[in-house]
């Protein structure tokens, strides 16, 4: 591994999002590490999330594996994008059921990555997490999806502070995106308009693009991802 530049680390590697990440990074000749349920055959390591252990066990294991991948190696950046939706308000008969698979989604993996950026991120690296955008505001019909990503933005905020544990220097930021154009989406929402839907393309770009140092936002910036007409506008919260 000596001989390798540059590496990252994708927090939820093997779905839409993270697969088409692991993609655009190995593209550029990066080392790629993919951490999901299920391994991603385009990654040059795959860490394996078992859902079945609690909060403190998944971390632990993830480190585990971590450290025995990279052993005194460090990583230059760390993407979570992790997550998935359920709706329901406090009404709904599964509305406990739905807040803590989205706790488990969105506010365990977010943690979690911190945790591995505070041990293996270099100084100057960088640490991307997912929000939304819908959490910026009450989410009556989704109460458990807005609470975790409101969650994730408030870690993120937490993260970019001086004494967060990160190393100095790093860039830490979160995406709001509204609807990500998933295979999945277009499955459940047929007749949608899409044109209001972010790509994945456009996401790994921009992954790539803040990588590079190239048009950062300020440290801990929330930014809005907003779609219409195929063209999608960063909006800095």
């Amino acid at each position: 591994m000596a001989s390798i530049l540059r590496r990252v680390v994708v927090y939820g590697g093997k779905g839409a999002l993270g697969s088409t990440c692991v993609n655009q990074f190995k593209s550029k000749n990066w080392w790629v590490a993919s951490i999901d349920m299920k391994a991603n055959e385009n990654a040059d390591a795959n860490i394996i999330v078992n859902p079945s252990r609690d909060w403190v066990e998944q971390e632990n294991d993830i480190l585990s594996q971590i450290k025995s991948i990279l052993q005194d190696e460090q990583v230059d950046g760390i993407i979570c994008v992790a997550g998935g939706w359920a709706g329901g308000n406090a009404k709904n008969p599964d509305f406990i059921k739905n807040c803590d698979l989205m706790w488990k989604q969105s506010v365990w993996s977010s943690t979690i990555a911190a945790s591995i950026a505070s041990h293996y991120l270099k100084g100057e690296g960088f640490l991307v997490l997912t929000g939304a955008k819908a959490a910026l505001e009450g989410t009556p019909g989704m109460i458990g999806y807005g609470m975790a990503k409101a969650a994730v933005h408030h870690l993120t905020k937490s993260l970019a502070c001086k004494d967060s544990g990160l190393a100095p220097g790093t860039f830490v930021s979160a995406i709001l995106p509204v609807t990500l154009d998933t295979p999945m989406n277009r499955k459940f929402m047929p007749k949608a308009d899409t044109s209001k839907w972010t790509s994945l393309e456009f996401v790994s770009n921009l992954f790539w693009k803040w990588s590079q140092n190239e048009d950062r936002p300020a440290n801990g910036s929330l930014v809005q991802l907003v779609t219409k007409d195929n063209e999608t506008t960063l909006i800095v919260v």
